[in-house]
């Protein structure tokens, strides 16, 4: 079994870029740039590793090595993403590893590419380049091939090295353990489970009772066994459920109007684990969006459209409009899943006024824009 902080400290430690890692101080899959950058990073790397995996670690940054961290980024449907966009996909996941110097909200992202074992190339026109483009590792840079490329087997040995220095052990799952309850989470509700005799899986949040059904905010759920972040979010709600074979996540978001604010169903994460010592997790979008009358939203979408106007010229805000600006992404959110496919690009125009100005606005903004991919890719 592999602790991941121990292998993303293998591939920057011991390996430069090369064929078969590369690092980045962050992805933005959010624009068509970032995301053509990204797809063409994954397509070099599958072509590079036809036998084994390659990696892809977010967070670092590139002068100096050094561990700087990102948001939790909890997309489950990247690999919709890839299959979007790429002829003969790779398999892609994506994970947040915790690292103990990091600030709570801070991750290390790796990404781990598994070839399908025949050429991958573009299925379609993404931002400069087009439908058809092969790409292959040349040391440390991704770049374009001509058509014919022969997969060739380079790093089988060199990957199944730095895993093996990986492993994990008793000791790192128990200090991970005291970690999480003793230092992280002490102001916290906290509990483990142990799944298989090998899977240790550890949960903080504050719970509330409703309805008979128990709800956590402010968590954090964490594989500990491999040293991967789960979930995380100081927004939203959660439902923890868990059996003998398996350990269930629900995701609730708010939503609403004004002052009507519910709580709706966003997605299911279920993690199964298996009597091999292997585990598979399965994420299904449950998402049904509150659908609101067509003229009010009008109105309503008129009002965004003129805060953001007044945002973009540094205008001075009531104490009403503040609250407003507080709300704007998730009011921004609904009228584009009511239909207002401009509200997104509002999102988009809003993002570099809010943040060091409107913290919880921008934050807001952070998951509404996380919420719309998931409906997208799914």
């Amino acid at each position: 079994m592999i602790n991941k902080r121990l292998l993303v400290k293998s591939l920057l430690s011991h390996n430069g870029e090369n064929s078969f890692y590369d690092k980045k101080r962050m992805i933005n899959i959010g624009s068509k740039e970032g995301k053509a950058k990204f797809l063409k990073h994954v397509c070099a790397l599958a072509n590079s590793n036809p036998k084994n995996r390659s990696f892809i670690v977010i967070g670092v940054s590139d002068t100096d090595n050094l561990i700087v961290g990102v948001d939790f980024f909890d997309d489950s449907k990247i690999q919709n993403l890839v299959n979007a966009y790429l002829h003969n996909a790779p398999v892609i996941s994506y994970e947040n590893i915790h690292f103990p110097d990091l600030e709570a909200a801070k991750v290390i992202g790796l990404v781990t590419i598994s070839s399908s074992g025949k050429v991958c190339s573009l299925k379609k026109n993404i931002w400069k380049y087009n439908a058809g483009t092969v790409f292959i590792r040349e040391g440390s840079i991704s770049l374009p091939k001509d058509t014919g490329l022969v997969l060739q087997d380079l790093n089988t040995a060199d990957v199944a090295a730095i895993e093996l220095s990986a492993q994990n052990n008793i000791k790192l799952t128990l200090d991970g353990v005291i970690d999480f309850i003793k230092n992280r989470h002490k102001d916290l509700k906290c509990e483990y489970r142990v799944f298989k005799d090998q899977f240790v899986v550890c949960w903080a949040g504050i719970p509330k009772q409703q309805h008979n059904n128990t709800y956590f905010s402010r968590v954090d759920i964490e594989l500990i066994t491999e040293q991967v972040k789960l979930f995380y979010s100081d927004l939203d709600e959660v439902m923890i459920d868990f059996d003998n074979n398996s350990f269930t996540i629900i995701e609730y978001v708010s939503l609403g109007l004004g002052i009507e604010i519910k709580h709706y169903p966003l997605e299911k994460t279920q993690i199964l684990f298996k009597e091999n010592g292997t585990y598979r997790i399965d994420t299904t979008l449950i998402f049904s969006p509150p659908l609101f009358d067509l003229k009010l939203l009008h109105h309503v979408f008129n009002n965004c459209k003129f805060l953001v106007k007044k945002l973009e010229n540094y205008g001075v805000f009531s104490q009403e409009e503040r609250l407003e600006i507080d709300a704007l992404p998730q009011t921004l959110l609904l009228c584009y899943l009511n239909g207002f496919l401009d509200a997104k690009v509002l999102l988009e125009k809003i993002k570099p006024y809010l943040k060091g100005t409107y913290t919880i606005s921008y934050a807001n903004l952070k998951e509404a824009q996380r919420i719309i991919r998931k409906v997208r890719y799914n």
